[in-house]
């Protein structure tokens, strides 16, 4: 019906909005530092990506979608159940701790084999940026300064008692009427997947399985990350 509505631009693949470039599941060892060639000093994050291996692949014919199972650590074969067990006999590998998937494009997949163990300076170089997720730090409940930021109250001048690290007021009384969504208050904080960008591999070591990232990466130590190619790095122009 004309002039009711708008029209809506097409939908995106969803394939496109998302991150497809190889990466490896990783454990977080802690900080440190290196020092330059120019004697400068880059303080670094220590994340063992390795070894992985490659324990099947999903394809658009079958799952609808094209991507890389892949997984690190030991797991002991007691701890699994019997529809697990059954899938590492079929595939002729030894059990894993943690599986991920990356989704990939289907050429990209093609060129994994099964069983196959990635080494580190195979998906990443000096100078890349990659993207780190993992889990935050769990911090319990607390309060909105401590979660949120807040300045807090002013107690020094104005005669209030026991509001130091209050929130305050959350609304007002005639409109709108009620608290509306969204209000930054006190509450769980931390424990969430979270995903730092644009970081930069400062060295890449093969023989021990490590990667050392530029910056802080999120979790506390021994903690599982993922790091991938970052999927909003600018490129360079080609030369």
């Amino acid at each position: 019906m004309p002039g009711f509505g708008r029209i809506l631009p097409p939908a995106f693949p969803r394939d496109s909005l998302m991150n497809q470039n190889i990466g490896l599941i990783g454990k977080k060892l802690g900080n440190t530092q290196i020092f330059n060639e120019d004697g400068s000093v880059t303080r670094v994050t220590a994340i063992q990506v390795g070894p992985c291996v490659v324990l099947g692949k999903r394809t658009k014919e079958r799952d609808g979608y094209s991507a890389l199972i892949l997984g690190f650590g030991e797991q002991l074969e007691r701890r699994l159940n019997k529809s697990q067990r059954a899938f590492y006999e079929k595939i002729q590998q030894k059990p894993v701790r943690h599986v991920r998937e990356f989704r990939l494009p289907a050429e990209k997949v093609e060129g994994y084999e099964l069983g196959q163990v990635l080494k580190p300076s195979e998906t990443f170089e000096v100078g890349q940026k990659v993207d780190v997720a993992g889990t935050s730090k769990g911090r319990g409940f607390a309060g909105v300064i401590k979660r949120w930021n807040h300045a807090g109250a002013a107690t020094n001048t104005h005669g209030t008692h026991e509001y130091k690290r209050h929130g305050g007021s959350i609304g007002a009384n005639m409109t709108p009427g009620r608290v509306l969504k969204g209000v930054k208050m006190a509450g769980q904080y931390g424990n969430k997947r979270i995903s730092v960008l644009n970081l930069k591999v400062a060295k890449v070591l093969d023989d021990e399985n490590l990667l050392l990232v530029k910056g802080a990466v999120p979790g506390a130590r021994h903690g599982i990350v993922t790091v991938r190619g970052a999927v909003k790095a600018k490129q360079r122009p080609a030369a």
